[in-house]
């Protein structure tokens, strides 16, 4: 199915979708500014993958009218992700893209923090939002999917810890689809100077009907804050998925990713953190499992532009049938960024013939007195680890699921929700079985 360079929603329903949702001038102007240019812009570059027959415009896109009456009639597999019997949660339900529950503790909002649903956010909070919103770390025009995204962004949520605000308890999202509905979901995460907050998110969808998800995500740290970000993507086959997370770090400041990359459909995925102050610090984790048919692409880059700048990239991919997934690695730093330190690993795991797997590391260094490494590999089970196993009495189907539960536990363990942590650990169990 190739791409369509003629959508089949225009101004006037992105017009109406703007009205409907109460929006504020200024975010309706955007929408409009932004169908204006997609259909000139060019699809986003994914080395090595052709993703211009990929379905990014052939969509359901609607509002929809979801409830729900009480955590208790949740789908098991969602109840499964958070802690029912917590009295202090902080936890924000959407359903088909509409907001359905939020709860955030009092002394949370007595600090100032806030954490609600980005509609919200846009009618209560709209100066602050428009702050952030497609300003800095994500553009409106960088290519085709950016705009689309503006232009049709109908689901997401707004996270603001102000200065000197430490968050102890994470704050989580889950976003599920039961419907065709395309999902356009737009997360931002603020965090100001000397705040710090853990945000844990999981993608779901319960059918293989053809659709789209098309997610972005903006995190700013400022000085001296720090963000740790976890996520688990688990969309259905038939989704095909654009997302792109990115990261702005002040001085001093720490942003980290733990991300479970473990969609079902096609995927493109860009994960680009900017460390801009000196001495920020990034660390990127990510773990995918292929299986079928499935093609997947993922770029992680993070660029120095701070002296004493920090950042580091683990990339651990298993891909499985006839599956294809492509690693792109890039660390970049900048004309500047003085004794800065970029690292990466990249590591893919074959478990079948027709099974393809590419880890590509770049370093690009425009400055002399800095450390830069990186480490790439992509081969089979290690026969020496099978044996080990075999040689104590574990079967052989049993040896190759551990040491692929070990190669991949880098990111499994760095999400601290366990309902999460499970959840993760059980789509990796159902997709290399």
């Amino acid at each position: 199915m190739t791409v369509e360079t003629k959508l089949p929603f225009d101004k006037e329903y992105v017009s109406q979708l703007s009205s409907q949702l109460q929006e504020p001038d200024w975010l309706q102007e955007i929408r409009i500014q932004a169908l204006e240019k997609v259909v000139d812009l060019p699809l986003p570059v994914a080395d090595k993958t052709k993703i211009d027959k990929w379905n990014f415009t052939e969509f359901a896109h609607e509002l929809g009218e979801e409830s729900l009456d009480n955590l208790d009639s949740l789908p098991e597999s969602i109840k499964e992700l958070i802690d029912l019997d917590s009295k202090s949660q902080n936890l924000l339900l959407q359903r088909n893209g509409v907001n359905v529950y939020t709860s955030l503790t009092e002394d949370l909002t007595e600090k100032g923090v806030i954490f609600t649903d980005i509609h919200t956010a846009a009618r209560e909070h709209s100066d602050l939002l428009r702050k952030y919103y497609m300003t800095d770390a994500v553009k409106v025009d960088e290519h085709r999917l950016t705009a689309l995204h503006a232009a049709l962004m109908n689901a997401g949520t707004f996270i603001y810890v102000p200065k000197n605000v430490e968050l102890t308890q994470p704050i989580q999202a889950i976003y599920w689809k039961e419907k065709e509905t395309a999902l356009f979901n737009h997360v931002i995460v603020v965090a100001e100077d000397n705040s710090s907050v853990t945000y844990i998110e999981n993608y779901l969808s319960f059918d293989d009907k053809e659709s789209v998800a098309n997610v972005i995500s903006e995190v700013i740290a400022g000085a001296n804050a720090k963000v740790n970000y976890g996520a688990v993507d688990h969309f259905a086959n038939g989704m095909t998925t654009y997302v792109n997370r990115r990261g702005i770090v002040g001085r001093d400041a720490r942003v980290e990713w733990a991300l479970g990359q473990m969609n079902e459909g096609y995927t493109v995925s860009d994960n680009t953190t900017n460390l801009l102050g000196d001495g920020s610090f990034a660390d990127t984790k990510t773990v995918t499992v292929g299986r079928g048919e499935q093609k997947q692409n993922f770029t992680t880059r993070i660029t120095h532009f701070g002296k004493n700048s920090e950042g580091y990239i683990l990339n651990h991919g298993v891909v499985k049938d006839a599956a294809t997934s492509i690693f792109n690695g890039i660390g970049k730093i900048e004309h500047g960024a003085s004794k800065s330190n970029a690292e990466q690993s990249s590591r893919v795991l074959m478990l079948s013939e027709k099974a393809r797997g590419d880890a590509n590391p770049i370093l690009l260094i425009d400055e002399d007195d800095v450390t830069a490494g990186h480490a790439a590999s992509v081969g089979r089970v290690d026969p020496m680890q099978l044996y080990y196993l075999m040689s104590r009495g574990i079967p052989q189907k049993e040896a190759e699921r551990l040491v692929i539960h070990g190669f991949l536990a880098p990111v499994v363990n760095e999400l601290p929700i366990e309902g999460v942590k499970k959840q993760l650990v059980d789509v990796i169990e159902r997709k290399v079985r």
